[in-house]
């Protein structure tokens, strides 16, 4: 267990590592702005804890008690136009910490999508996000209006990759554009990380022979999924429960992800915030992870991590 100011200490010299060694300067035009680059992604990522309840509820907190570490701190709705301006190097950001980790020996990768609801289903009007989010279904949510997450884990729960796409998509589509861009990457794509060292394990919901053999032709995407039931050659069920226990991690970080830092609560009013907020709080997940590896505590022990 860590105080808070330690905490935010050693996340601002890995956010400001990489600020400093991966990225250009950045080139601002006028007067410096109150926070510098690292600053700012430093402050957005430990701003997603679920303790501070909102986006509002840290910026209270950090004008309270983060003004010695930050005594330039601007009022919120300028801190935000700062954030805009560097929300492509928070998507990066969030994959950095993961290079860390050894992602590069992990013997497979667990493969899931999740609903992330940002508004109610039942409300008028297009909302804010028309064309991005739509109404989808999901096993835990039942019809909700969102988009959907894909995220690929390592099996210590290291995130190594995600997307985002409306919530309609089905899991065979979106699996098939997030493999694609793992092998062919572009600057827009900088999020989904890199191919897994190893195949990827995942539910019935990417299941189709025909589709696995394109994966791994077009992009070598391993996939290991259990045929169905009513397939002429069906797992036992003990190849069903191993493969079951594989998968579990996945859905435990998707899980921190909503209930620890906050994703079941976002209600983004543009798709760069939300693409920001969901890439803040991979890189504190990821960092956390980090963190407790180097204080050689259990990897995904998150609750007890700060002493608040």
């Amino acid at each position: 267990m860590v105080d808070a100011d330690t905490f935010l200490t050693a996340l601002y010299v890995v956010v400001d590592d990489f600020c400093k060694g991966t990225l250009l300067p950045p080139h601002h035009p006028g007067p410096p702005p109150a926070l510098t680059r690292s600053e700012v992604l430093t402050l957005a990522i430990f701003g997603q804890w679920q303790g501070f309840g909102s986006e509002r509820g840290f910026y209270r907190y950090a004008q309270r008690h983060l003004r010695p570490a930050f005594p330039t701190l601007p009022a919120r709705a300028q801190f935000n136009r700062q954030l805009r301006l560097h929300g492509d190097a928070l998507l990066a950001c969030s994959m950095h910490v993961a290079r860390h980790l050894r992602i590069g020996s992990a013997p497979y990768e667990a493969l899931d999508s999740a609903a992330v609801p940002t508004r109610d289903t039942k409300r008028r009007g297009a909302g804010w996000l028309p064309g991005v989010a739509d109404i989808g279904w999901s096993s835990r949510l039942g019809w909700f209006e969102g988009v959907r997450l894909m995220l690929a884990a390592t099996p210590n729960g290291v995130i190594t990759g995600f997307a985002l796409a409306p919530a309609s998509t089905k899991d065979q589509p979106l699996a098939e554009t997030f493999f694609h861009l793992r092998r062919h990457p572009h600057r827009r794509g900088t999020c989904v990380g890199a191919p897994a060292a190893g195949p990827y394990v995942v539910d019935k919901g990417f299941e189709g022979r025909e589709h696995h053999r394109r994966w791994r032709q077009q992009d070598g995407a391993v996939v290991i999924c259990s045929p169905k039931r009513t397939s002429v050659h069906p797992w036992p069920k003990v190849w069903r429960r191993w493969l079951a226990g594989k998968r579990q991690i996945v859905e435990t970080v998707i899980d921190k992800l909503f209930h620890t830092f906050r994703l079941d609560r976002e209600r983004p009013h543009a798709l760069a915030g939300l693409q920001a907020r969901v890439a803040a709080k991979i890189a504190l997940h990821n960092f956390c992870l980090w963190l407790n590896e180097q204080l050689d505590r259990p990897h995904l022990a998150f609750a007890e991590l700060i002493d608040w």
